[in-house]
């Protein structure tokens, strides 16, 4: 694949511990995934080859406001939050894992439903920056992960997954989904992405 790095943004989803970390609220169905296929450690990658190449790094953060007035229960997954306790704001489950925590120049979008573009100014934040292609990586595939991706395209961007950069609560569900994103935008590895990146030539 061959990319612009200056029109390049990474978004990563969701790495907060209430999400990715065993311990967290959602550590049962999201942990082991995340262990297992090593998303930390890619999502690190992804991220660190951005800032190195001259890319946006963007961190999408779901957090709700003390005592969840801003939460709208109207599907199981948002009552499980409240029921959880989780990603609520001032708490540690809301908080990106120190491993991956935001460096100068990075960007952090909260927000409060299912994808990264609703109610945010994602979008703005992108085009005024002349970002013309987002990669996403993070948690969960079949959800966030794939919403705020399916919304980018619907927005003109070139899109694009890092299929070993993400993981779901089950592996049927990850490969399920990068099959059918695969007919709407870019399924890559992250050592594709990062050498693309690596090897990117930037006119000057």
């Amino acid at each position: 694949m061959e990319l612009d790095p200056r029109t390049t943004a990474v978004i990563a989803v969701h790495m907060v511990r209430d999400i990715v970390a065993r311990d967290g609220a959602f550590g049962a169905i999201f942990g082991d995934g995340v262990e297992r296929h090593q998303i930390v450690d890619r999502v690190g990658q992804l991220l660190s080859t951005a800032r190195g190449a001259g890319s946006t790094a963007i961190y999408l953060r779901v957090v709700f406001r003390p005592g969840y007035p801003d939460l709208l229960v109207n599907g199981p997954l948002f009552g499980m939050i409240a029921q959880t306790g989780a990603v609520e704001e001032g708490k540690p489950g809301a908080e990106i894992i120190p491993e991956l925590a935001p460096e100068a120049g990075d960007l952090v979008i909260d927000h409060q439903r299912l994808t990264g573009f609703f109610g945010t100014g994602l979008d703005v934040l992108l085009r005024g920056r002349g970002i013309t292609t987002v990669i996403f990586c993070g948690v969960a595939t079949n959800v966030s992960v794939e919403g705020t991706a399916r919304e980018a395209v619907n927005l003109g961007y070139r899109t694009v997954i890092a299929s070993d950069g993400c993981s779901a609560a089950s592996d049927q569900a990850h490969d399920a989904t990068l099959e059918t994103f695969g007919l709407l935008g870019e399924v890559v590895t992250v050592d594709e992405i990062a050498a693309a990146m690596e090897h990117a030539v930037v006119p000057h």
